[in-house]
């Protein structure tokens, strides 16, 4: 059984036991999330699809901590000038793993 969902801007397909990294959220270890923008769910009946998301139906997740992306580099020049500017950036993320699915 899976589940297609809407977080953030973003359709993630998830199973139960799957572990995924969604944006940010301020929230502790061992929280549980809900996510109720589901846009699809298929099981054992066949494959329900929302218009846009499934009236009843969730997405239950535990949060295992959070965790940072690879470390980017932004770096400006401007030619003839000697100017440099050099930085980085990590995006924090919140890793959760998922632990029901519920279906209307």
């Amino acid at each position: 059984m899976y589940a297609i969902i809407h977080d953030s801007g973003k359709q993630l397909k998830v199973e139960e036991g799957d572990q995924l990294n969604v944006d940010y959220r301020d929230v502790h270890k061992g929280d549980q999330l809900t996510f109720d923008n589901v846009l699809c769910v298929s099981g054992e009946d066949g494959v329900r699809i929302g218009k846009p998301t499934l009236e009843g139906a969730s997405v239950t997740a535990e949060v295992v901590g959070v965790s940072r992306g690879p470390k980017l580099v932004v770096q400006k020049i401007r030619r003839r000038k000697n100017s440099r500017r050099k930085t980085g950036h990590r995006q924090l993320y919140t890793t959760v793993k998922i632990n029901k699915i519920v279906a209307p």
